[in-house]
């Protein structure tokens, strides 16, 4: 399983937008484009986001998604090609299927302070997924579908203070009640769709 190693606040300065913002809410670190608001490379400071073609638009769009969600190129790919066989809008669906991965369901109820943490817990086993454990982060969760951390993870200290020290609304899609959850409707995009401008990687795959 493939993960991207590079230092997260360098990817930040390459998208142009703070990829982790929980980090700087918690006070753990500042935001990497208050720190250093340009691109990273040899040039420093004279290395600015400078226009683009519409291809490197399209091909910003997709890495900036990329790394939001924390997946590689084949697996992003893969949802492109599961996308334009299902109806509806096929951007729509792509954000959809992101949304709905376990380690984003999980990060969305406040379980973890990143999606990175979230993927871990998933593969460590810390999640149930209707009474059974799950250790796939890109699993699909479905409308209906009940998540909870095993108890012996809640009951942890270390859990606990990193839980109450996330301060993030659970979105209308999802309800939480202590350290379970319930996916009770299909995704909202409205959040996704001003992070991402899906229409661009559409473009960029259907080239």
């Amino acid at each position: 399983m493939g993960r991207n190693l590079t230092p997260k606040f360098k990817l930040s300065r390459r998208e142009g937008v703070d990829l982790h913002p929980d980090l700087d809410k918690a006070g753990t670190a500042k935001s990497p484009l208050v720190r250093k608001n340009y691109a990273p490379g040899m040039h420093g400071p004279k290395n600015v986001f400078s226009k683009t073609t519409n291809y490197g638009r399209q091909l910003r769009e997709k890495q900036k998604a990329k790394r939001i969600y924390g997946i590689m190129e084949r697996q992003f790919s893969n949802y492109f090609k599961s996308a334009i066989s299902k109806k509806g809008d096929t951007g729509e669906v792509i954000l959809t299927m992101l949304e709905h991965r376990l380690d984003n369901v999980i990060y969305r109820l406040g379980f973890a302070k990143t999606r990175p943490a979230a993927r871990q817990m998933v593969t460590h086993g810390h999640v149930l997924i209707n009474g059974k454990k799950s250790t796939i982060p890109s699993m699909q969760v479905s409308v209906g579908a009940e998540i909870t951390v095993k108890e012996k993870t809640t009951a942890s200290a270390c859990f606990k203070e990193t839980a109450a020290a996330i301060d993030r609304s659970v979105p209308s899609w999802l309800t939480r009640s202590a350290f379970a959850g319930k996916v009770v409707a299909p995704a909202d995009l409205e959040e996704p769709k001003r992070m991402v401008d899906v229409r661009q990687i559409v473009e960029h795959y259907s080239r």
